[in-house]
């Protein structure tokens, strides 16, 4: 098959690099498409990826940057795809389905995202998108009919233990990781994170049980410099699996926290909106989420945490729950590409099928 893959974001990567390794093992034809987004570039040349940017000079954060930027995307993604043939589409950015539309390829729009938390993102693809690739639970509005399920997380297809190991690291415990968002994406105009003053408190309180660290997509203050998490962007999951708690206003990596059964606690006002951590949080109670009108629910939170006995240890049983009820994601969406749409008729006769990739 000729493949085309393309990533807007570190996470989308992840999702899908151990695929495309075995895709192109199996001799399939790939082309990878990215945009210049965080460390996404840095992450791609450290995996010796060979890849065309069709978006080098990022964008700002205006509801009008973020249009115009897509508007390029549109027109540059048609002039890297015309009379390419390609066979088929992988991503989430709506210009793979407007372009896939638009030359009749079939597109896999992949996240795992709720239509309501990603309103303009769904209006601008879902129409055109031939199928909408989430976890089961979820939601996709009228568009139910594209969408394919599966029982897994889109962070399971790189932190499944069958993927990756962690390693016990040369720093000193305990230690805890805060991670800051920009809070720059379409879905996130309006969206409250934490604080410099409330960063100020949560420093305070751990710094009394152990080291912290921060790690930032925005610029910080000088007086957090000695805090800074000075790694490459392919170290970041092994710290993450050392770290004994993360404190974050980012769903991303709160979910990969969850992933490994690493203690998370994340502030932002998705809390409660978002199905996928809200299963985490209510069903394995692998995280939990405070929003930003009530920061003392998460210093109460964090307290309750720190005084947990073997909380380390009820995290990683905890774990073992949830990834004995999910299937190995990487492996089903090797299957589904692979096959596809072939695989797509047999999910949709036996949504059950998936559950031979356990």
């Amino acid at each position: 098959m000729k493949l085309l893959f393309y990533f807007g974001h570190p996470s989308q990567y992840h999702f899908l690099k151990y695929t495309l390794k075995a895709l192109r093992k199996k001799g399939h034809q790939i082309t990878l498409l990215i945009k210049t987004k965080d460390v996404l570039a840095s992450l791609m040349k450290e995996n010796e990826e060979k890849y065309i940017n069709i978006q080098p000079e990022g964008r700002q954060d205006s509801k009008f940057s973020i249009l115009f930027g897509l508007l390029k995307r549109d027109l540059r993604l048609f002039r890297c795809t015309f009379r390419k043939e390609y066979d088929l589409f992988v991503g989430t950015d709506p210009s793979l389905s407007h372009i896939g539309f638009l030359l009749r390829i079939p597109v896999i729009t992949v996240l795992e995202d709720d239509i309501e938390v990603i309103p303009y993102l769904a209006k601008l693809t879902y129409p055109f998108t031939s199928n909408i690739v989430t976890p089961t639970t979820v939601r996709v509005g009228k568009f139910e009919s594209k969408k394919i399920p599966y029982a897994g997380y889109m962070k399971l297809a790189y932190l499944h233990p069958y993927y990756f190991t962690p390693v016990s690291l040369d720093i000193e415990k305990p230690y805890f990781l805060l991670r800051l968002s920009q809070l720059n994406a379409h879905h996130d105009f309006g969206i409250k994170g934490i604080s410099e003053t409330f960063l100020d408190q949560i420093v305070g309180l751990l710094s009394q049980s152990g080291t912290v660290y921060i790690s930032s997509e925005k610029p910080l203050s000088p007086k957090y410099e000695s805090y800074q998490l000075s790694i490459s962007p392919s170290e970041m999951h092994q710290y993450l699996a050392n770290a004994s708690m993360l404190i974050s206003d980012s769903q991303s990596m709160s979910m990969e926290a969850a992933m490994l059964g690493v203690p998370s606690i994340r502030f932002n006002d998705f809390a409660g909106k978002i199905s996928v951590l809200e299963e985490l949080e209510h069903r394995y109670e692998l995280t939990f989420g405070v929003a930003p009108d009530h920061p003392e629910l998460l210093i109460k939170k964090l307290n309750e945490l720190l005084a947990e006995p073997d909380l380390s240890e009820k995290f990683q049983l905890r774990r073992q729950k949830m990834l004995s009820e999910k299937i190995d994601v990487t492996a089903f969406m090797i299957w589904l590409i692979e096959n596809y749409p072939a695989s797509v008729n047999r999910l949709i006769e036996n949504p059950d099928y998936q559950l031979q990739f356990k």
